[in-house]
C-alpha cells in the first residue's frame, strides 16, 4: 500500500465512537482544509508553554533541572503544574542519559550541603522521590541508574539525613507488581510449518475480528513510553523486542491472510475466503482497530493475491467496491490524510496504525533540533514528542469493547504461527494460477465463439510484442491457432528470452522495510507502513512502487 516516495523516508459502518451515522459500508470523506479548532494535545501544549514563561523560548538543561527542583515546596507539595516534571523525566534521554541526570542531581545535592542549604537538599530529594514514584520502571530496567542511585543513597546516609534517606529509598520498587511482562526477542520459527488454519473455517467474521483485536491490543499495550523513545533514538526496532513483536504480529496476520486464500484449491473457494476477510475488515473498522485492518487489507492487496485473475472473477462487485474504499482509507497519499481524519473522529477504544505514528515521531525528531542558539534546550520539541507518545500510551488504558475466549485466543495464536518466505508464498500463488497462463486471457479477448482457436491475424497482433518468431504456428488447422499452440509459443518465447539475457536484471520481491529507506532508482523516500517497495534478492537493490 506504500507508494514511491517524493521525499526522505523515515490497506460501512462508521467506527465505534465516531459521530457519523451508521451506514452499511465504509465511506471516505473528501479531504478538507486543516481543522479550524485546535485539538486537546495542541491546547495542552499551548498552556504548558505559557506556564513556562521565559523558559518556553529555550533554556539550558541546568535551568530546566533547577525549575523542576523548585516545583516542590519544603513540605514536598507541588507548587506548580507537574507537566514540566513529566516531560523532563520522560524525555530527558534524548539529551542526556538517566544516569547522567541523576549524577547532576547528586552534584547539586553536594553543593547544597557545602553551602548549608538544607531546604534545597530537601527539594532535590523530593524531586528524586517523584522520579522514583512515577517512573519506577526506569530504575527496574536500568542497572547503571540503579547503581548510581545506590551511590546517592550512601552519600545521604553518610551525612546522617534520615528523612532524605526515606525519600530516596528504592526498596519498594522490588515489591511493585511487575504487570508489564518482558517480551522475549523474536526468533524465526523454523519448526514444522502449519499448513492449515485451526480456526478460520469455524469462526464467523465478527468473532474472528474480535479475537484478532484482542491479540493486537495485548501486543500494543505492552509498548512502553521508553520503547517509543528507543525507537526515536535508533530509528528502527533493533533492541526493542516489544515493538518488534507488535510489528511481527501485524506482518504475521498479513501473511496468514495470503496463505488462507492460497490454501483453497479452486478459484471459487479462494474467492469465498477473500470475501470472508473483507467482512472481517469491515468489523475491524467498526472496532476501530486500524492496525489489524491495515494488516488484513495489506494481505488481500499483496501481489501474490491480486495476480489471481480467475479468483477475482468470482468476487462480487460490491466486495471489490468495499476493498477499494478500504484501500483508499488506508492509503499513504497526502501523508495518510484519510486515515488521520477517520482516526481523529474516533473516540473511546481504538488501535492506531502503529507505523504511521512511529513515522510521525521520526519526522518530528529529525525536523526539529535538540538545541537552539547558545545551547538552549528546544523545549518545544521535547513537549511535542511527549504529547505524541503520551497520546499513544494513554490508549492502552481504554478497555476494549469485547470479550475473548482464552482457548480461542490460544488456537488463533497457533494459527498465526506461520513462517513462510516470500518465495514460498509466490510459488503457492503460481501453483494455483500459473504465470504462463497467458493463453486463457488471449482466448478470453479473441476467441469470441469459444471454440478454442483464434485467427492468424489475431495472433499476429499478439506476436507483434516480440521482435521475432520463435516457432512455427498453425500446425493443425489452416489459418487458426489452437490453445495448445499459443501456450507452447509463450513457453518457447520465455526460454529464448532467458537464454539471450533479455530478462529483467533484477529479481524483485515486495518488501517491508523496518527503517527509513530510499529508492535506488530515484533516491526518493519509500513511504508506507508495510510492503513499501521492492527489493532485488540478488543485489539488494531497492525500488519504490509506481
Amino acid at each position: 500500500m506504500g507508494t514511491l516516495g517524493k521525499a526522505r523516508e523515515t490497506p460501512r459502518k462508521p467506527p465505534h465512537g465516531c459521530n457519523a451515522t451508521p451506514k452499511s459500508r465504509l465511506e471516505v470523506k473528501p479531504s478538507n482544509p486543516l481543522p479550524s479548532h485546535p485539538n486537546l494535545a495542541q491546547i495542552a501544549q499551548f498552556r504548558m508553554m505559557m506556564s513556562l514563561g521565559h523558559l518556553a523560548k529555550g533554556a539550558s538543561l541546568d535551568d530546566l533541572i533547577e525549575t523542576c527542583i523548585q516545583s516542590f515546596d519544603t513540605d514536598g507539595n507541588l507548587c506548580r503544574s507537574n507537566q514540566l516534571l513529566q516531560v523532563m523525566l520522560t524525555m530527558h534521554r534524548l539529551l542526556i542519559s538517566s544516569t547522567d541526570l541523576l549524577q547532576k542531581l547528586i552534584i547539586l545535592y553536594k553543593d547544597a550541603l557545602a553551602k548549608h542549604s538544607p531546604g534545597l537538599c530537601l527539594k532535590i530529594c523530593y524531586f528524586v522521590r517523584y522520579w522514583i514514584t512515577e517512573f519506577w520502571v526506569m530504575f527496574k530496567l536500568d542497572s547503571s541508574l540503579t547503581n548510581t542511585m545506590e551511590e546517592f543513597q550512601e552519600l545521604v546516609k553518610a551525612n546522617g539525613e534520615e528523612l532524605h534517606c526515606r525519600l530516596i529509598d528504592t526498596t519498594q520498587i522490588n515489591a511493585r507488581d511487575w504487570s508489564r511482562k518482558l517480551t522475549q526477542r523474536i526468533k524465526p520459527n523454523t519448526s514444522k510449518k502449519r499448513k492449515v488454519s485451526l480456526l478460520f473455517d469455524h469462526l464467523e467474521p465478527g468473532e474472528l475480528s474480535e479475537h484478532l483485536t484482542y491479540l493486537e491490543f495485548k501486543s500494543f499495550r505492552r509498548i512502553s513510553f521508553s520503547d517509543y523513545q528507543n525507537y526515536i533514538v535508533n530509528s528502527c526496532v533493533k533492541e526493542n523486542p516489544t515493538m518488534e513483536r507488535s510489528i511481527a504480529l501485524c506482518n504475521g496476520i498479513s501473511q496468514w491472510v495470503q496463505l488462507m486464500v492460497l490454501s483453497r484449491p479452486t478459484p471459487q473457494l479462494r474467492a469465498e475466503v477473500f470475501i470472508k476477510f473483507i467482512k472481517v475488515a469491515q468489523k475491524l473498522h467498526q472496532l476501530q482497530n486500524f492496525n489489524t485492518l491495515m494488516a488484513v487489507i495489506g494481505g488481500l492487496c499483496h501481489s501474490s493475491i491480486s495476480r489471481l485473475k480467475e479468483t477475482s472473477s468470482y468476487v462480487p462487485h460490491e466486495i471489490n467496491k468495499v476493498l477499494n474504499e478500504m484501500t483508499e482509507l488506508l492509503s499513504s497519499c497526502r501523508n495518510y490524510d484519510n486515515y488521520r481524519r477517520a482516526y481523529g473522529e474516533c473516540t473511546h477504544f481504538k488501535i492506531p496504525i502503529l507505523g504511521v505514528h512511529l513515522k510521525d515521531l521520526i519526522s518530528l525528531h529529525e525536523a526539529m533540533p535538540d538545541y537552539l542558539e547558545d545551547r538552549k534546550v528546544n523545549f518545544h520539541k521535547l513537549l511535542a514528542l511527549y504529547n505524541h507518545i503520551n497520546e499513544l500510551v494513554r490508549l492502552q488504558e481504554v478497555v476494549p469493547p469485547l470479550e475473548a475466549n482464552k482457548d480461542l485466543v490460544h488456537l488463533l495464536t497457533l494459527s498465526l504461527d506461520l513462517y513462510y518466505t516470500e518465495d514460498e508464498i509466490y510459488e503457492l500463488s503460481y501453483a494455483r494460477e500459473p504465470r504462463n497462463h497467458r493463453a486463457p486471457s488471449v482466448f478470453k479477448n479473441y476467441d469470441h465463439d469459444q471454440d478454442g482457436y483464434i485467427s492468424q491475424e489475431e495472433f499476429e497482433k499478439i506476436a507483434a510484442s516480440f521482435p521475432f518468431s520463435f516457432c512455427v504456428m498453425d500446425k493443425d488447422r489452416e489459418g487458426l491457432i489452437s490453445r495448445d499452440e499459443i501456450t507452447a509459443y509463450f513457453m518457447r518465447a520465455s526460454s529464448i528470452y532467458s537464454k539471450l539475457g533479455l530478462g529483467f536484471p533484477h529479481n524483485f520481491q515486495e518488501t517491508t522495510y523496518l527503517k527509513p529507506t530510499f529508492c535506488d532508482n530515484c533516491a526518493g523516500f519509500l513511504w508506507g507502513v508495510i510492503k513499501q517497495g521492492y527489493r532485488c534478492k540478488g543485489n539488494k537493490y531497492s525500488e519504490g512502487r509506481q
